[in-house]
């Protein structure tokens, strides 16, 4: 077995990363007394929103009236489907804001062009499932918008971190039902038992988010291990 040699300074970097996983770092790369460097989790200036998707109908048009009352300012709406994207999408142009759909289905050159088209603020809007965001470091999406409940917390960290990465602030809107959840409990029953235990862990823990009553920066800052020192929550 080929081994590194043990006088050759080592980094490990990871974005979001639970104490569980740090701990596994640790012990899967056999680091010896290693010194942890770990920044805050908090980004103060986005604001964390839960919206009960009752009904259809009305979840798109209070989705469309956001849009609409943030005219020119970019954003981010993710899915957990394709078709999805492109109906959003379609509803979305249809009241006059320029929006585009991004998925894995699209062929690359189609994806590099609505990227572009977004980074260069030709659209305004740009509907997409997880396959959009690895990379993009565009700083002034003012909004994400989570049409469907993600699979995990940490998913649904990295993709609001995408708003205001220039310090100014970020809206994150997350539409909730019991539906959705039942979709994601359902796409897990094929798996393996091991695969369906994680994720079905995964979801409770995004439902045990999404339906408190605590604040939930302070829940989102908990689940990577730090404390939120403020005694008032603004959400």
């Amino acid at each position: 077995m080929i081994q590194i040699n043990p006088d050759i300074p080592m980094i490990a970097l990871t974005a979001t990363a639970t104490p569980k996983v740090q701990s596994d770092i640790v012990e899967n790369l056999d680091l010896r007394n290693p010194k942890i460097s770990i920044s805050s989790f908090n980004r103060p200036n986005l604001y964390y929103e839960i919206i009960p998707k009752i009904n259809k109908d009305d979840t798109l048009k209070n989705m469309a009236k956001f849009i609409v009352q943030n005219k020119g300012k970019s954003g981010i709406i993710y899915t957990t489907n394709r078709k999805t994207t492109e109906e959003l999408a379609d509803m979305l142009t249809a009241n006059g804001i320029k929006a585009v759909a991004y998925h894995a289905g699209f062929d690359s050159k189609l994806r590099s062009d609505r990227q572009d088209q977004f980074m260069n603020e030709d659209v305004q809007v740009i509907v997409a499932t997880i396959a959009f965001g690895m990379g993009i470091d565009k700083p002034d999406i003012r909004y994400v918008i989570h049409y469907n409940i993600p699979k995990s917390i940490k998913n649904y960290y990295q993709e609001t971190g995408r708003a205001g990465r220039d310090g100014m602030e970020g809206k994150c809107i997350l539409y909730y039902s019991h539906k959705d959840v039942a979709k994601l409990e359902h796409l897990m029953r094929d798996k393996p038992l091991s695969e369906r235990e994680v994720g079905n862990q995964l979801i409770s823990e995004t439902v045990a988010f999404a339906e408190s009553g605590v604040c939930r920066r302070k829940i989102l800052l908990s689940y990577f291990g730090e404390e939120y020192e403020k005694d008032k929550c603004d959400n």
